[in-house]
């Protein structure tokens, strides 16, 4: 992980911008941080960002600028700049080239808790990506039975949430996996694995409350406007009496039909949340980046109607300063040339 291609891109970054220490905890040289506790507003609508490329992107050497231009850190300008008062990352295993491991995270949530901002953290169980077709089992994992993989998830969450309150920050969300439509931690914690994915659910429950008693844990799946797949997975959670606090959404709508995808996810968030007796959180949203004016409106009528409802805690937009392309063809960031467009102006109000 720490390639001479990361070392060098990362401190010529930081070089740019004017800083020359760096942390030890971090695969990338990073500002140094105050580690005063600060106060972080708990209260009101959650307008977040998952902002987990970050520290590669730096590496990357990419900048970041107000509308104006002038050169800013990614998380100050996305509070200064968009309105924004909560982060979100997420934490994989071992990843192979280091990235939104345990350490990376760390640095990240730092930077986040000194500027004041509020922190959901997205655990994975995975080495990589995991979402609908993708939950695979961590390879150090693959071989353990059900209470070996409980052993060692709450380990994992142990290593997280202790680093984190070390350093007197204090996640308010803690999804336990994440878009886990299907189970997690495949095969083992399939849903169609009896009532294992249950039992991991509720072992991750115990082991974020055991750190952080208040954090609200959140099951998370995709397609906000799908109500069956909600159905499925949180039908299944209640059957086998699986502990959690909150239900979390993803939404991706299509430009060119963005109403009614919206207008679906909140009729999906009043029907899960009378049902189960849960509050939802919108854990990922994002829109074609250059849709400037559709996505505008998008996120407008998704965080008025949210907020009509009563049952939504926040909205957070999936990776906001990503470049258009980035990681393969990701297309639903909302920065251009490296500032932010007009998507997050709902988040000024």
């Amino acid at each position: 992980m720490k390639t001479m291609y990361k070392i060098v891109a990362s401190v010529a970054f930081m070089a740019a911008l004017g800083f020359t220490s760096c942390t030890e905890d971090s695969p990338v040289t990073n500002p140094p941080v105050d580690n005063t506790p600060v106060v972080v507003d708990h209260t009101g609508f959650a307008k977040g960002a998952d902002v987990s490329w970050l520290t590669q992107l730096e590496a990357e050497g990419n900048l970041f600028y107000t509308t104006d231009r002038k050169q800013m850190e990614c998380m100050q300008l996305l509070r200064d700049e968009c309105g924004v008062n909560a982060i979100r990352l997420r934490v994989w295993v071992n990843p192979a080239e280091g990235w939104s491991n345990v350490d990376d995270v760390l640095i990240k949530a730092r930077r986040a808790n000194s500027l004041g901002l509020r922190l959901m953290i997205d655990f994975h169980f995975s080495d990589t990506w995991a979402d609908p077709a993708n939950q695979d089992i961590p390879a150090a994992w693959a071989n353990l039975d059900l209470a070996g993989a409980e052993d060692a998830m709450t380990a994992h969450i142990n290593d997280m949430l202790g680093k984190l309150k070390a350093y007197n920050i204090e996640p308010e969300w803690v999804q336990i996996g994440n878009e886990t439509r299907g189970g997690m931690m495949w095969p083992l914690g399939s849903i169609d694995n009896g009532s294992n994915f249950a039992t991991l659910v509720s072992t991750g429950y115990d082991a974020v409350k055991a750190i952080f008693p208040d954090a609200k844990v959140v099951v998370h799946c995709d397609q906000g406007q799908t109500l069956w797949l909600y159905t499925r997975l949180f039908g299944n959670l209640q059957t086998n009496n699986a502990k959690y606090d909150m239900i979390g959404m993803s939404l991706y709508p299509d430009p060119s039909n963005w109403e009614t995808t919206v207008n679906a996810c909140i009729a999906n968030i009043n029907t899960v949340s009378e049902t189960y007796g849960k509050p939802v959180v919108i854990c990922e949203v994002g829109m074609a980046y250059d849709e400037v004016d559709a996505s505008e409106k998008m996120m407008q009528k998704l965080m008025d109607d949210c907020q009509t409802t009563g049952h939504v805690d926040g909205i957070f937009y999936w990776e906001p300063e990503a470049p258009g392309g980035y990681n393969g063809g990701y297309n639903k960031g909302c920065f251009i040339d490296g500032a932010p467009t007009a998507a997050l102006n709902c988040f000024k109000n």
